[in-house]
């Protein structure tokens, strides 16, 4: 488990100024804090996950929080919210077309500062 200190360095190298801030608002939550260390590492180790993983992890009405890409392999049946750092442009029309939403990490802490009802996905 990295400390905030760590995660605190790290995002002094991060030049994408969203992804910094991104950073900042998730170590503040304890909920939150796994994001804040799957953000904070290197673009590399990031998560890349397809849509059939969503489906697979996903209970209908659930949050899942992606650290990282949402990918645009596989199906989805199940209506859920996805907050990501980022979609590619298959996987959010699928996403849409199935009736799920989409929403960047910072909506998603306005949505539950405390992380109740959320599943954190990836690394």
């Amino acid at each position: 488990m990295k400390s905030k200190t760590k995660i605190e360095k790290q995002t002094l190298r991060k030049t994408n100024q969203e992804l910094v801030d991104i950073i900042r608002q998730t170590k503040k939550k304890k909920a939150w804090l796994k994001v804040a260390i799957a953000l904070s590492g290197p673009r590399r180790k990031m998560a890349r996950i397809n849509l059939d993983k969503l489906e697979q992890e996903s209970k209908s009405g659930e949050v899942l929080v992606v650290p990282g890409k949402v990918l645009s392999m596989g199906e989805v049946k199940n209506k859920f919210k996805v907050a990501a750092l980022g979609f590619s442009e298959k996987a959010r029309e699928k996403l849409k077309r199935t009736g799920c939403e989409t929403l960047g990490i910072l909506d998603a802490i306005k949505l539950s500062p405390e992380g109740k009802g959320i599943k954190i996905l990836g690394k």
